[in-house]
Formats: C-alpha cells, sequence, structure tokens
C-alpha cells in the first residue's frame, strides 16, 4: 500500500508524536476493508512505540476506522481509504492525536475547546475531490481538541449504496446531528461561526475596531493577493478582507498556463499566494461577506467597507478585486436539484456519477476538459453547446472527440432540468437550427458555461457595465475617485489568472500614486 519514499517520509513525521495513539478498525469481508487493513497495519509498523492497531471495532460503518489517543476516545473516524487528497488528512489526524500542536491560532483552540454541546458531524467526501480535505482536516481537528465534537469522513465511491439512499450528489458535503450543515468547501473558522453562535457578534466588534488603512483590498484571489504584494511592499498599511483565499483557483484542479510555473493544483497555487501576501505583513481577514461600500465623503478622505456581520472596515483607497462565480444556467429545475444532480466541479463530484450517465452544459475549454475528465469514470457524457461549434482549443476537442463514450450536440439550448422531487432525472434541451425538442435520462450534469462578477455589493456606488462588470480604465480607475478594480470582476478581457495579478498589481500602483497625489484630510 505504501511505497518505501512514502514509508520513509512518515517514520520522520511520526517522530513528533508525543503521545501513543491506537487506529481501531471496524472491517468487513469487501475489498475496502482488506485495503484499509492493509494501510492500517503498515502505518502501525512504521513506529510500533507509538502507533498500535486493532481490528475489533464495532463501528455502524464497515469499513472504518478510529484514530484516537490511547486511553481516550476521540471522534476521528474514516469511513474509507484516506489516500489520494485525504492522505494529508490522514497524517495530520495521526500527528494531531500523538499531541502534535495544530498550526492555529491559540485564541481558535480555546474556542474548540470551549465549545458547549455535542457534535456529531458526517462529512461526505471523495477522494478526487480538492475541496473535501479542508473540511475533513477542520473536522477533524475539532474532534480531536474537544470530547463532545465526533466527525465521521466517508468516501462516497466506497458507500456507494449508502450514497445513492441518502442521494448524496455533491461533495464535501456535511451533517451535524443527522441534519444538512453545509454544502462545499469551508474553512475551520466559518464552522465555528456556525456552531459558536456568539462568535459572529464578537468578531464584528473586534474587526470595527481596527485602524483605517492605507489600502483596503476586497478579494482574496489572484488579483487581490498581487494588489496586497504590491501595496504592501510600498511600505503603507495594507488590509485584504476575503471570504476565502484563492478565489476561483481553489475550485481549480490544473494549472498549466502561469509563466514560469509548468504546472501545479488550484488549492497549490492558492496557498503559495496567501503566503506570499502574509510574508509582507498584510492583514488578512478572510470568511467575510462586503455587504456595501461608502466612497470618502471628500478626496483624503476614508472610505467605509461595511460586512455582513455589521463590522466596518474603513480605507484611503479600495480595491475591488472580488472575481466571479460559476453562471448558472438560469432554467427550471436548476435550483432545486442543485447538489442533487446539477453540479459545477467535475473533479469534486464525478466519482458520485460512476457508471452513470450525465451530460456537460457548455463547449468552451472548462466545459470540454470537464467532459475528457467525467468519461473516465461514468457510462456516458453527453456535451451541450449553445454554439454552432465547440469554442475550446483545437487540442482539447480532438481529444474528447477520440473518446468512445461522449456524444456532442451543438446548437442545443438546454430548457430544462428534470427530476423526481427527490433528485434530477434528465434533462431538456431545443435543436436551435430545427427546432425539435429533446429529453435526456441523465443522473446528473455538469454545468460549465462561463463566470458572473460578484460585483452585487457594488450597486450604486461605482459604475459597472450591463454585465455587472466593474468599469475600468487601463490604470483600474473606476467611476470614483479613490475605488479601483481589479481582475474578473472588471471589465478587462480575456479572465486568467495571469491576467488577473497583473491588474492585481497595476490597481495597487494606481493606489498609490493616488494617496501620494492626495495627502490625508
Amino acid at each position: 500500500m505504501l511505497d518505501a519514499a512514502t514509508t520513509q517520509q512518515l517514520a520522520g513525521y511520526f517522530e513528533r508524536i508525543s503521545q501513543p495513539i491506537e487506529l481501531v478498525a471496524s472491517l468487513d469481508d469487501s475489498q475496502g476493508a482488506a485495503d484499509i487493513r492493509e494501510l492500517v497495519t503498515e502505518i502501525a509498523a512504521i513506529a510500533p512505540a507509538k502507533i498500535s492497531a486493532r481490528f475489533d471495532g464495532t463501528f455502524e460503518r464497515r469499513p472504518s476506522f478510529q484514530i484516537t489517543r490511547v486511553g481516550a476516545d476521540m471522534g476521528v473516524h474514516f469511513a474509507a481509504l484516506p489516500m489520494g487528497h485525504e492522505f494529508t488528512s490522514l497524517l495530520l489526524a495521526l500527528l494531531w492525536a500523538g499531541g502534535h500542536p495544530p498550526k492555529v491560532e491559540p485564541e481558535v483552540v480555546e474556542q474548540i475547546q470551549s465549545l458547549d454541546g455535542d457534535f456529531a458531524f458526517t462529512t461526505w467526501m471523495s477522494l478526487t475531490c480538492h475541496n473535501c480535505p479542508d473540511v475533513v482536516q477542520a473536522l477533524n481537528l475539532m474532534a480531536v481538541l474537544n470530547p463532545r465534537i465526533r466527525h465521521v469522513a466517508i468516501d462516497g465511491g466506497l458507500f456507494q449504496e449508502e450514497v445513492e439512499r441518502r442521494q448524496i450528489m455533491a461533495v464535501p458535503k456535511t451533517e451535524l446531528n443527522g441534519g444538512d450543515f453545509t454544502s462545499g468547501r469551508v474553512e475551520l473558522k466559518e464552522i465555528l461561526a456556525r456552531i459558536d453562535t456568539g462568535a459572529a457578534k464578537r468578531e464584528a466588534a473586534q474587526l470595527s475596531e481596527k485602524a483605517p488603512y492605507e489600502v483596503l483590498i476586497i478579494g482574496g484571489g489572484p488579483a487581490g493577493a498581487a494588489a496586497a504584494v504590491y501595496a504592501a511592499r510600498k511600505g503603507i498599511r495594507t488590509g485584504i478582507v476575503a471570504e476565502r483565499f484563492g478565489g476561483q483557483t481553489m475550485d481549480t484542479l490544473g494549472i498549466e498556463n502561469f509563466i514560469s510555473v509548468l504546472e501545479t493544483e488550484g488549492p497549490k497555487f492558492a496557498a503559495a499566494l496567501e503566503a506570499h501576501v502574509r510574508h509582507y505583513g498584510v492583514d488578512v481577514i478572510t470568511l467575510q461577506r462586503v455587504a456595501k461600500v461608502e466612497p470618502a465623503a471628500q478626496v483624503g478622505g476614508h472610505a467605509t467597507v461595511t460586512l455582513e456581520n455589521g463590522a466596518v472596515l474603513k480605507g484611503r483607497t479600495v480595491i475591488a478585486a472580488t472575481g466571479a462565480r460559476w453562471r448558472n444556467m438560469n432554467v427550471p429545475g436548476e435550483q432545486q436539484y442543485k447538489t442533487k444532480g446539477v453540479a459545477y466541479c467535475p473533479h469534486c463530484d464525478g466519482p458520485l456519477f460512476k457508471g452513470k450517465d450525465v451530460a456537460v452544459v457548455g463547449g468552451g475549454n472548462s466545459g470540454v476538459e470537464a467532459a475528457i475528465d467525467l468519461a473516465g469514470v461514468v457510462r456516458s457524457v453527453t456535451l451541450l453547446e449553445f454554439a454552432d461549434q465547440l469554442k475550446a482549443d483545437q487540442v482539447l476537442v480532438d481529444k474528447l472527440k477520440s473518446l468512445p463514450n461522449v456524444t456532442i450536440h451543438v446548437n442545443a439550448q438546454t430548457t430544462e432540468v428534470l427530476g423526481d422531487g427527490q433528485k434530477m432525472t434528465g434533462l431538456k434541451y431545443k435543436d436551435r437550427v430545427g427546432g425539435a425538442e429533446h429529453t435526456l435520462d441523465l443522473a446528473g450534469v455538469f454545468v460549465q458555461i462561463g463566470l458572473v462578477p460578484n460585483t452585487e455589493f457594488l450597486k450604486g456606488t461605482v459604475e459597472l457595465s450591463k454585465f455587472g462588470e466593474i468599469v475600468v480604465d487601463a490604470k483600474c480607475h473606476t467611476s470614483v475617485p479613490g475605488i479601483f478594480g481589479a481582475g474578473d470582476a472588471t471589465t478587462v478581457p480575456y479572465k486568467q489568472i495571469i491576467i488577473a495579478t497583473g491588474e492585481g498589481a497595476k490597481a495597487a500602483l494606481s493606489a498609490f500614486d493616488h494617496l501620494i497625489r492626495n495627502p490625508a484630510v
């Protein structure tokens, strides 16, 4: 199961374990159970003085295993063979259970330990999902630090029958005490904010006490990160407020066109962005959404940025770099069956449709890449493109057309998502040339039709285009002095990571120019 290099690496990590831990497995006669037995046995053999293994567990789900400190009953469970993207989750759980301190702020540890109540979390994930580890690791840490918190991470591919019965059609999906909790990627602080009812109010009060910034950036994607680095290097007080760091790159698996970086993954790229920003001492505020921006009353004064939790931040200049999100089809049934067959991330949710028939809507690079990826997992893929030809790069189109289980329809207008009230069952589309209507029996559809700018909070503040983009000039100025725009949220063409970083740098330089030409009031 573990090769020699991995075994040697783990041996080095396990030297950090200060308290003995125990792996308790509950198995059956399945191949998954045999694989888990092999993995657990090999891990225990690497550091037998610190890690022991038992196979007499009586857990609800078989196969599964628990990681716990000897003499304790920690609520860290994997109903999975945690390899792939989840191998890091396994390693961290072992280290934390063994007494190695987590890399989180002491006040966060204290907040977790002081939570009052019993919390039983269940996370459905897939081993190819790059968003799932963040959720799994956050809840595992909480289960290690607080004995009243339990967490089971379930691989949907290993428990296919339960996935279908419970109609889990998108990951990560988390339940709390048997009820819905979250869908999609969430971070530790966001989880705590949801279950610690007084946290949001306390945080809003603390944020409102922050001193004004000379440059305040809204958005933590490539544009926002570049703006923060360029501003901070000028030696001015710089802050960045974002819902999450990395923006759309967190939902991007492969990045192969960022010049000088031959190949990387979205989450890894996002982590590098954040590390670079923090290196320059930028005040980073995450897990916050902006409600509105009010320009300074006079040039040289402070603009105010109000967050949805009520906190108010101030900045002599503001850079809006909020990026964009997946565009919806806006057809009947789409919202009703979102996460119940309607999906937007093929890498995350594709394994849940193994052996089934799915569609991809969109014939650009994203759509064609999604169809290619899905074709290796599902039974069949039908790609629907509104235009009269696919818009993707020719190399991708050639690859797609070579796949035997892919059908392509151009001039196809999606008109409705069908379902039985519980899950999606099909899709309707119309031939835009002949007018004929068609119905496809499908288990899922992956929507890849472009992006919508995240600029709703700026309506009435700065000029927006008819598409909702921030109207900017060549130097990233908006219609309001002191407020700048950068990246995918603006009218700048070609929504690419490398372009967004360049625009972020331009916005910061323009903001600095504004500051030196307009002394503070």
